[in-house]
């Protein structure tokens, strides 16, 4: 029932913004633009993008929306000057209004019910802050740092990542000056230090913390892919082809002891992204992650935010910090993994499709065999009045085999999304999510469990 009434409201999108779209062009065509209408713009009049002040930077308002990779190309170009430092901030404050049951047999230990669901109501969920610094520290070269400043799974202030991210040779002798110089500054992208991994394309689009500025959504994937490693980066980029290859420590901090359990982990991407015409644009990427060996990998569990979700699911003893992570589904990988994923991503005027296939396997270090787990999701967003509006609709499903249960296990989660842009800084957004677990044993919490509801969001960010 879910499948088709996501399905159903995809193609509503896809027809209604077809027409809207249509009647736009014709209206543009008929438009004589006059001095009053300049000086007097309109609520849903586009905004002009502010300039930035750093090189090669995503920015962290509406600009930065349907923008992956940092950009390599700059328009309009910013000129170094010398060193420059610039700050901001992403701020969310979600209004949740969930309900949940289940159908799992009691489990009495000390006289608890650990089966026992927790009783949510109406209420606002603890406020998301991160704080950023970018510094150009060179032509080409500029270093970035991101503090979580407030989270639901640490309360106290975390750094989430800090790198220097090269555009242009640093160095301009030797084998690094001349040709090789050109060569990198064209097509060469090289990033070193602790930061967020490069595998898929969702990591992009997801809600991080505070910062809820590019996702039309409110939650993110069921698997969701989405740490910070250690280690190094090289992308090449020509003609709209991406390639990058990574090495990483494999863990989301460093780590010197137990080296007989340890390896690094390769991270691959291919992909094409392409804006064939004025109207449209096209993205195919696919990614690899693998890792022998680690004592704490985290690629499906490295998320130090925690779920805007709260308590769904969640037994009656549950706290915030400590069940942070409710409705998520982690698999449990933290020895081995395997992962692929493939991200389609197209836009045609103001409708965008943007997809998640993905396959992993893995373990931990006191399983004997790998499990597998799979997710399928896909998303249909219109955007229209000037981008300043937009509906969408997501449907995700996961699939798999945890540690501690023999039978495969299935998620199911649908979001009906809405947000108003009220200018480039401040987003305003809604969902109304439902989602179930299938196949759980009788005496997990989970078994027959689901939730549904409304949630509202406010996110700020410059």
């Amino acid at each position: 029932m879910n499948k088709q009434r996501v399905v159903f409201v995809m193609a509503v999108i896809l027809i209604v913004g077809s027409a809207r779209a249509q009647v736009s062009d014709n209206a543009e065509e008929g438009t004589d633009p006059s001095p009053v209408a300049a000086q007097n713009p309109g609520p849903f009049d586009k905004q002009p993008c502010p300039t930035p002040k750093i090189q090669h930077l995503r920015p962290t308002n509406q600009c930065g929306v349907n923008m992956f990779e940092p950009p390599k190309e700059e328009t309009p170009q910013i000129p170094f000057t010398g060193l420059k430092i610039d700050w901001g901030v992403a701020f969310s404050q979600t209004f949740q209004s969930l309900k949940h049951d289940n159908t799992a047999l009691p489990n009495i230990v000390n006289g608890v019910n650990t089966n026992q669901l927790a009783i949510i109501g109406p209420g606002f969920n603890l406020a998301g802050a991160n704080l950023y610094l970018n510094s150009q520290i060179a032509d080409g070269t500029r270093l970035a740092l991101t503090v979580y400043l407030s989270s639901r799974h640490h309360n106290e202030v975390w750094v989430k990542d800090g790198y220097i991210l090269m555009d242009k040779s640093p160095i301009k002798l030797g084998l690094l000056h001349g040709l090789p110089a050109l060569l990198w500054e064209k097509y060469i992208t090289v990033k070193v230090g602790h930061f967020e991994i490069n595998y898929g394309d969702e990591h992009f689009r997801r809600t991080d913390n505070g910062m809820g500025m590019y996702d039309p959504f409110i939650g993110n994937y069921l698997l969701d892919s989405f740490t910070t490693e250690i280690g190094g980066e090289v992308y090449l980029r020509a003609s709209g082809i991406l390639a990058m290859g990574s090495i990483t420590g494999g863990e989301i901090k460093g780590n010197v002891l137990s080296p007989q359990s340890r390896s690094p982990a390769f991270i691959t991407k291919l992909g094409y992204d392409r804006q064939v015409t004025p109207n449209l644009r096209v993205r195919l990427t696919g990614s690899n992650y693998t890792i022998r060996k680690s004592p704490a990998n985290t690629l499906y569990s490295g998320d130090r935010a925690g779920s805007p979700y709260f308590y769904v699911l969640e037994n009656s003893q549950a706290t915030a910090t400590a069940q942070a992570f409710s409705g998520t589904v982690n698999p449990g990988f933290s020895y081995r993994v395997m992962a692929f994923q493939v991200n389609p991503f197209v836009k045609y005027r103001g409708l965008e499709f943007f997809g998640v296939l993905e396959h992993a396997s893995g373990r931990t270090a006191s399983e004997t065999e790998d499990r597998t787990w799979t997710q399928q999701g896909g998303e249909a967003v219109y955007r229209f009045a000037g981008d300043h509006l937009f509906v969408g609709a997501r449907y995700d499903r996961a699939q798999g085999r945890l540690a501690n249960i023999v039978n495969e296990l299935s998620v199911n989660r649908t979001q009906f999304g809405a947000g108003w842009f009220l200018n480039r800084h401040l987003l305003l957004k809604s969902e109304y999510v439902i989602q179930s677990y299938k196949n759980y044993p009788a005496t997990d919490i989970r078994n027959g469990g689901q939730f549904q509801g409304w949630m509202f969001d406010a996110v700020l960010a410059f």
